[in-house]
């Protein structure tokens, strides 16, 4: 499968570095352009390319980047790019990091604003593990304690073409409903950063609560902001 990858930090530089050791074909970019993936492309026999390219050389296209830099992506990234596209987002709204979105402050799931930005359907996932986990901890289907990663989206055939690569990565993909959802497997949930089974997933997306942690709200500057894998440096995304 061909698949374009928008960011090469923590999640973007993983994900290119495990689906080129399956035998995808895999066009990486960033914000700074091509020539400065070199190591990453001798690595690993991705192809570097500038952020449209990798827009339009994938089936699937993953978006791993901050929240905060999605709206200075070209404003026609997806234009012409075929319906068929499975757009993927990595992403986590951190104000601390993102600075105050209003829509997003105001209720909106993050994935779902992520979505009209990029005027494009996308499907939510690999946004609550740690891209050392992602690296390295995959198990063969059917391993006992396999780690399961949630996906949420509107798009049934795209969120089964997501569950599907999940698989192949050695991790068991759980539908965790709708877009709209997607908030249920966001930081401060307890899906997130925990490496759960596949029924432990499901029973963690069912006991979230919708209200944000007031670390992760931007009105909330003086609480102690809620740990996330980033500070560990292992963020679920980094910037492009």
């Amino acid at each position: 499968m061909k698949i374009g990858i928008i960011g090469a930090g923590h999640i973007g530089g993983t994900l290119t570095r495990r689906f080129r050791a399956l035998g995808h074909e895999v066009f990486v970019a960033n914000s700074r352009g091509p020539e400065t993936l070199a190591d990453l492309t001798a690595e690993t026999g991705a192809t570097a390319v500038t952020v449209k390219e990798a827009a339009r050389a994938g089936e699937v296209v993953i978006v791993a980047i901050p929240v905060k830099n999605i709206a200075k992506l070209p404003r026609d990234l997806f234009a012409n790019v075929p319906h068929s596209t499975v757009v993927v987002d990595t992403g986590n709204y951190y104000p601390q990091r993102d600075g105050q979105i209003a829509e997003i402050e105001s209720g909106m799931t993050e994935t779902r604003w992520t979505s009209r930005q990029l005027g494009r359907p996308v499907i939510k996932a690999f946004n609550n593990i740690y891209a050392q986990h992602l690296l390295g901890l995959g198990q063969p289907t059917g391993s006992p304690g396999r780690i399961a990663l949630p996906v949420a989206g509107d798009d049934k055939a795209a969120k089964a073409v997501v569950l599907k690569l999940i698989d192949e990565l050695g991790f068991d993909g759980v539908d965790a409903g709708g877009l709209d959802d997607s908030w249920k497997q966001q930081p401060g949930t307890p899906v997130y950063g925990t490496d759960l089974d596949a029924e432990g997933v499901r029973r963690a997306l069912s006991q979230a609560k919708p209200d944000r942690l007031p670390g992760l709200r931007a009105t909330s500057s003086a609480v102690a902001p809620v740990r996330r894998p980033s500070d560990s440096g292992e963020a679920p995304e980094s910037i492009a």
